[in-house]
């Protein structure tokens, strides 16, 4: 299966957007997780790649959105209103086949291929 190639990571201010890339071609199911230093792995966002449904963390949802081109296979992360605690790495990940439910979406053991990830800071 392809590879994933994320881009789009970056420094900004609290309040600030930044907007996250993730070429992932022929996958069903495309997710964005980010982990800190010390912390756990959290899902952030996902998507089903055939219908368009979206699942978010109670922690972006309203802030965050995301959302796909299927002409460049390519499925992005719009992030507005950026806060210091959104300060992580974040990882794109792809799994083929049906997710089951609104919580399978955004759990990394259901996800085989990962990015290596990008470097989101937000200073206060």
């Amino acid at each position: 299966q392809a590879q994933l190639e994320e881009s789009g990571g970056g420094s900004v201010q609290a309040g600030g957007t930044l907007r996250l890339s993730c070429v992932a071609p022929g996958y069903t199911n495309v997710a964005w997780f980010r982990q800190a230093p010390g912390e756990e792995r959290e899902g952030v966002a996902a998507i089903a790649t055939i219908d368009g449904r979206t699942f978010y963390a109670d922690s972006v949802l309203g802030r965050f959105t995301i959302s796909q081109d299927y002409t460049k296979n390519t499925v992005y992360l719009q992030m507005n209103s950026l806060k210091p605690e959104d300060t992580s790495v974040y990882y794109c990940a792809a799994q083929s086949g049906i997710m089951y439910g609104s919580r399978a979406p955004l759990l990394d053991a259901h996800y085989s291929k990962w990015g290596r990830g990008t470097q989101v800071t937000v200073s206060s």
